[in-house]
């Protein structure tokens, strides 16, 4: 195995050397602005790395790589438009830079060419491969859906809640891995166990996400703690609040994410003590420590060499530790 630095920069390399800008140049510019605005790499270094575990070469990845890296792009450049965001990554939104139709037309681009990409491979590898990228692009599309939905629903479940983060976040995770074990030529089993690490550990990954939102260190958690309970997001948090909270407690929530409310500081002050008094902060905890464990159990049971899998534990461990 390589250090994750070496597996992100042959990615980047092999990325820069994909410019698709050519005629009609308001099609393709978009794509390679979006493509580069930076981020870290995490599902492509992901694929580089399972392939590497399961003995592949690991340049030869690099196609399902892009493909995934690509693909992710389209998503984000749609979800900008849905949401109206103006910036991304501290940059202006394709939309906002160029318009909404180019933004939908790049973006439908960028997931054509997401299946040009692995068209590098062949036989039962491509059989493979166009399978699982099919059915995680509709599960991410259906994830999106789902929140959508979500945002006019006062009946959300918490199970409902986590199938919609596991399709919008961690089938993409999952499948960027599963990806690098079909293209090294890993057995059925390796790919369904590497599968699950990358499944339960984008769920562990999005829970702390929504933990963070409300109880990271605003110094340190990369953007504006108490932005879901702003925005009225029904997160993990607030489903736990409502199911595990006093009357009166459930009642000023309702209340609060309903917009009749004070300031948003007043707001997101009332909101933080009622998840910690319910108990709801508490089993967030909780369920963030399940995943991970469920995480890395699955990746015990990998037939792989053991300091392959160390790498992936210590790569998990830096991921969800965000707290500092």
């Amino acid at each position: 195995m390589q250090s994750v630095e070496t597996y992100r920069e042959a990615f980047v390399k092999y990325l820069e050397n994909q410019s698709p800008v050519k005629e009609p140049k308001n099609l393709y510019e978009p794509i390679e602005y979006i493509l580069n605005l930076g981020g870290k790499r995490l599902r492509p270094v992901l694929t580089l790395m399972a392939s590497d575990m399961f003995g592949g070469e690991y340049q030869k990845a690099l196609p399902a790589a892009m493909a995934v890296e690509v693909f992710h792009n389209f998503s984000l450049v749609h979800d900008d438009i849905m949401d109206d965001a103006p910036l991304r990554r501290g940059k202006k939104t394709v939309h906002e830079k160029w318009d909404i139709n180019t933004g939908i037309l790049s973006g439908d681009a960028m997931l054509i060419n997401a299946y040009q990409f692995l068209e590098a491979y062949e036989g039962e590898s491509l059989t493979q491969l166009f399978a699982l990228f099919s059915k995680t692009a509709i599960e991410v599309c259906e994830g999106q859906q789902y929140d959508v939905d979500f945002e006019n629903r006062t009946d959300v479940t918490l199970p409902e809640y986590l199938k919609m983060i596991e399709f919008k976040t961690s089938v993409l995770v999952a499948a960027a891995l599963k990806m690098g074990a079909i293209v090294a030529g890993a057995s059925v089993a390796n790919q369904d166990l590497i599968y699950e690490f990358g499944r339960n550990l984008g769920l562990a990954f999005q829970l702390q996400d929504d933990y963070l939102d409300a109880f990271g260190d605003p110094k340190t958690f990369g953007k504006q703690v108490g932005g879901d309970i702003i925005e009225n997001k029904k997160t993990f948090l607030y489903l736990k609040a409502l199911e595990l909270g006093a009357g009166e407690d459930t009642k000023t929530l309702l209340e609060l994410y309903q917009g009749n409310t004070k300031d948003s500081a007043t707001k997101v002050a009332l909101v933080k003590e009622i998840f910690e008094r319910s108990g709801s902060k508490a089993a967030t905890e909780d369920e963030v420590e399940n995943y991970t464990n469920r995480a890395f159990e699955s990746l015990l049971k990998i037939d792989a060499a053991e300091e392959a899998k160390q790498v992936f534990k210590a790569f998990a461990a830096q991921l969800m530790n965000r707290e500092s």
